[in-house]
């Protein structure tokens, strides 16, 4: 009698233990595109925040004094809007980026993919290219591979706590807070944040890489929702470049049955994200085009056409059009869609904030005193005044009231001269006196503030109307 047949377990990982990956250095004019991109948008993180204008900085996010300084811009809480209307215009942005032309913005000017490119060319400086990476991390441990690794560290660090330093001084005053960092008189949540994104950016950039883009980012997720086939896409010409494989540059390769792919695995090798664009469109793919580039580079050195590799649509690759055929699909109704929605949501906006009034006023009545009888039997209501100058120059105003039927009211402050300092809130008081009225009850008043600029007294006034209600016993 036989025993029992012996099971044999396989244990499966459920998740895959990451390969590094060692791209290679890749020129062309995608990487010319994308280097300069990078140049371009670090020029503007890191130099914005010492701009000044009218002698503060420029760009400011005072979130302690509750105001946002965006150059002759000055933003207050109840600007909010503005901050809706441009998160609106971002994601619109995104939908029609990508419907266009794929993942634009993450090959090209997602921080992730700026600040990777920036701390591999680091790395190569130092450790040399893809090969001497390799080696190099082959070589048992020494004095040499010590000093290396230090040196690259020490330059990914530095790059790290200067961004972390940038960030924050967007805002704190940056020219402040490099002094207090000079004098070890951070405070702790200055030192915290500077520290958290700079160990952000050194880890993100420095190590993560490509797993922030395939297992982090959402955007990999749901970026097929917006692709439709008229998108440009990165693709490979599999008519044209199968089937594969090697030959020396004399052989003619429709003699021996080989596409114009020649299998040297240098749109492998360049890839940040490590995937084979071969394989047809992945969602690992940031759109970053360096297998474009590489591609390209080893068609001239074989002395074929250029394009095996590059931007094309799916209905293009099905329908073998031309680059003006392809073009002309740009112009499809989501594209227009998106298009005249963001050109409405920006001309409204920049409509709106340039009619703004830079002057406001919040009419409230005294709670204390609902209204007295005065002299002459005048009757007296009492009014907080909440005046509001969100300008950066000062302003000074004159109250008048009036009644329901446009006559005069007298008006009595508390003080000469409704002054309104530059980007303040002022208090006052308003004592409106009406002669006495057969009716009882309330009536409603208009209050009418005038405001004109200390510095131009001549200047066209701001005229401010709040209505309000007058109590008669």
């Amino acid at each position: 009698m036989s025993g029992p047949i012996p099971v044999q377990v396989v244990e499966q990982s459920l998740y895959e233990v990451r390969k590094k990956i060692y791209p290679r250095a890749v020129s062309g004019w995608f990487a010319r595109w994308r280097w300069t991109l990078v140049i371009a948008t670090q020029l503007v993180f890191y130099g914005l925040a010492w701009l000044q204008w009218n002698g503060r900085q420029a760009v400011l996010f005072d979130l302690a004094a509750r105001k946002f300084y965006l150059f002759a811009l000055v933003l207050w809480p109840q600007d909010i809007v503005y901050l809706t209307v441009l998160l609106i215009l971002s994601a619109l942005s995104l939908f029609l980026f990508t419907a266009v032309a794929g993942r634009l913005w993450c090959g090209y000017a997602c921080p992730q993919t700026v600040y990777t490119e920036l701390f591999m060319w680091l790395e190569r400086k130092i450790e040399g290219d893809r090969m001497q990476r390799m080696k190099l991390d082959g070589k048992p441990r020494s004095l040499e591979k010590f000093v290396i690794k230090a040196l690259k560290h020490t330059a990914w660090i530095t790059v790290a706590v200067w961004t972390g330093y940038t960030f924050v001084g967007y805002f704190t005053p940056i020219r402040d807070l490099g002094i207090r960092s000079i004098t070890w008189q951070l405070g702790g949540w200055e030192a915290f944040w500077i520290l958290f994104y700079g160990f952000a950016t050194y880890g993100n950039a420095g190590f993560m890489r490509e797993q922030v883009c395939k297992y982090m980012c959402p955007y990999a997720r749901f970026q097929s929702a917006m692709f439709d086939p008229d998108t440009l896409i990165i693709t490979y010409d599999q008519a044209r470049g199968e089937p594969r494989g090697s030959r020396a540059k004399r052989i003619d390769a429709r003699a021996i049955g080989l596409g114009d792919c020649v299998d040297c695995n240098i749109c492998v090798q360049v890839c940040p994200t490590g995937i084979d664009i071969r394989k047809g469109l992945q969602y690992e793919c940031i759109g970053c085009a360096a297998c474009i580039d590489g591609c390209n580079a080893v068609m001239d050195k074989m002395g074929y056409e250029r394009g095996l590799i590059r931007y094309s649509t799916q209905n293009a690759l099905a329908n073998n059009w031309t680059w003006s055929q392809i073009m002309a699909r740009v112009r499809r109704p989501r594209i227009l869609v998106y298009s005249a929605i963001m050109v409405l949501i920006a001309v409204a906006a920049a409509t709106s904030l340039a009619l703004r009034v830079p002057v406001k006023m919040d009419v409230m009545r005294d709670r204390a005193s609902l209204s007295r009888e005065i002299e002459n039997g005048r009757i007296e209501n009492v009014y907080r005044l909440q005046l509001m100058n969100t300008d950066e120059s000062p302003r000074r105003g004159r109250l008048t009231a009036f009644g329901k039927d446009g006559t005069p009211l007298e008006v009595q402050l508390d003080a000469p001269v409704l002054e309104m300092p530059p980007l303040s809130t002022q208090m006052y008081m308003a004592r409106v006196r009406a002669e006495p009225s057969s009716v009882h009850g309330s009536q409603s008043i208009e209050l009418v503030l005038e405001s004109r600029p200390v510095a131009d007294a001549v200047a066209p006034p701001i005229i401010i109307r709040e209505k309000s209600r007058f109590l008669f016993p």
